[in-house]
């Protein structure tokens, strides 16, 4: 269930299911009543199991600083469905969503929840008239709504198992769904497994497009880029971890594949003001979230930790939807930690904080209902549903203390 998406639905009585069913016969349909509004458009596609959002995150800036007016269309949501559409990081508005709605009325769409904000996305940035729009695939890529745009620059950022039910349960067969973004443009990629990078390879070779490869064709060092002869120094994002150094080298790549130059002080700063909610974000002091929701992200999570605050006292506080490795995070996180605070949060596939509670190896455990007060460091992470209720909580206390 996508957050207040409901409330347009039923005030403009146009619905859609809240399932998922990949497939993108649905969504075409839905696009060419509209005018076909994706095919206006140009777009950097952005698969992957980890990085897409910061990935896109440092694309937007890196585009802004160009000068350019930029659509991003993301997933989840932080707060709510407006967060998940955004022209140079504003959010649309809920008169924007009004009127596309009224647009929307006049047909008669069979649409998952996710199509239809696929297909409102798509729209708005058409009627915007957007220079570019930066999109983040949902599921997989292949049968992904979002697979009906026709790229300039496809990325891959990663590639793990994750949504197994789904995608298969080999790292081959999600390269597949992964790859089913590549089109006739250049597909860049960040480090993958070798088993799924021979896969993409093989289809960028089918597809007889230019492939470039993290540390195969470009590369990030001690904060220096290189290309062949193209070097950008003093890279200073806000990001941290060593895998966000990845994420903004891989965006670089992407937004020079689009046949566009920066001067070195322009990247600095895009890549210094590229932010995105819920990485590694110290959101007070000594409070740390995390969106860190399958073993991959978990490790990278940890990485950061050891690379970060190596000498902090951490705890953690987690809660996570059922559908995920929970006993595979939960060891990972364990690492570095023995004192876990498990929380349950409103979404119909949260896992129960008993499950949680029983999966769980570390030392000193217990089930809470809000975010604890610790000695020490303490990581929030798990669900960026559990994320953003909390988020939500935290912006009421503090107004609450202000007023």
């Amino acid at each position: 269930m996508i957050p207040q998406f409901d409330v347009y639905q039923q005030r403009h009585h146009v619905y859609a299911e809240a399932v998922i069913s990949p497939g993108l016969t649905r969504i075409e349909i839905a696009l060419e009543k509209l005018g076909a509004p994706h095919r206006k458009l140009k777009v950097i596609h952005v698969a992957g199991t980890n990085g897409k959002g910061s990935t896109v995150a440092f694309l937007d800036a890196l585009c802004q600083v160009k000068g350019w007016k930029v659509g991003t269309f993301t997933s989840p949501a932080i707060i709510d469905v407006h967060d998940q559409i955004k022209i140079n990081g504003a959010s649309i508005t809920t008169h924007q969503m009004d009127n596309i709605f009224q647009q929307l009325k006049k047909y008669q769409l069979q649409l998952t929840e996710f199509e239809l904000l696929t297909v409102i996305a798509l729209y708005h940035f058409a009627e915007e008239q957007v220079d570019i729009a930066v999109i983040e695939a949902g599921l997989g890529g292949l049968e992904d709504s979002t697979n009906v745009v026709v790229p300039a620059v496809s990325v891959i950022t990663s590639i793990a198992l994750e949504h197994t039910h789904f995608l298969g349960n080999t790292l081959t067969s999600i390269a597949k769904h992964k790859g089913g973004i590549i089109k006739q443009a250049p597909v860049v990629t960040g480090i993958l497994p070798q088993e799924a990078q021979q896969v993409i390879q093989k289809i960028a070779q089918q597809k007889k497009v230019q492939y470039i490869a993290l540390h195969q064709h470009f590369s990030i060092d001690a904060q220096r880029y290189d290309w062949g002869e193209i070097s950008y120094t003093n890279l200073q994002p806000q990001l941290l971890g060593e895998h966000q150094q990845q994420n903004m080298a891989v965006a670089i790549t992407a937004f020079l594949l689009l046949g566009e130059t920066l001067s070195a002080i322009d990247v600095q700063q895009a890549v210094h003001n590229a932010n995105i909610l819920h990485r590694f974000e110290q959101v007070s002091p000594g409070v740390y979230f995390d969106g860190a929701h399958n073993p991959a992200s978990a490790q990278q999570l940890i990485d950061t930790i050891r690379q970060c605050l190596p000498s902090d006292k951490i705890s953690f506080a987690v809660g996570m939807v059922r559908d995920k490795d929970l006993a595979a995070v939960l060891a990972i996180l364990e690492q570095v930690s023995e004192t876990f605070y498990f929380i349950e949060f409103n979404n119909e596939r949260a896992a129960k904080a008993e499950q949680l509670y029983a999966l769980s190896q570390a030392k000193h455990k217990s089930i809470v209902n809000d975010v604890p007060q610790v000695q020490g460091t303490l990581i929030v992470t798990g669900s960026l549903y559990l994320l953003a209720s909390l988020r939500e909580k935290l912006i009421c206390a503090t107004q609450e203390i202000k007023n």
